[in-house]
């Protein structure tokens, strides 16, 4: 457990050690979410890319796609078809 001291701005330094955890780094944002009593904080980036391999999981087999090649043909064949 680490303790962080709110300023009279409202502001907290976040310790090394979270910070090195939830790898964030000056300028970068987290996110504070609210949940039964008590506030997680994550790193906004990393959870916006774990919602989307969410939201993508098993298209990839409802797709056929079983390699790298198979996606770079699918891109490949999509454009294909705008230019037409």
């Amino acid at each position: 457990m680490e303790l962080a001291k709110v300023t009279t701005q409202g502001q907290i330094t976040i310790p090394a050690d979270i910070r090195k955890y939830l790898n964030v780094k000056g300028g970068d944002k987290v996110v504070l979410i609210r949940d039964n009593g008590r506030v997680v904080m994550a790193n906004s980036t990393m959870l916006a890319l774990r919602e989307v391999q969410e939201a993508f999981s098993g298209v990839a087999d409802n797709l056929g796609l079983k390699s790298e090649d198979d996606v770079v043909a699918l891109v490949k064949a999509h454009r294909k078809s705008k230019r037409a």
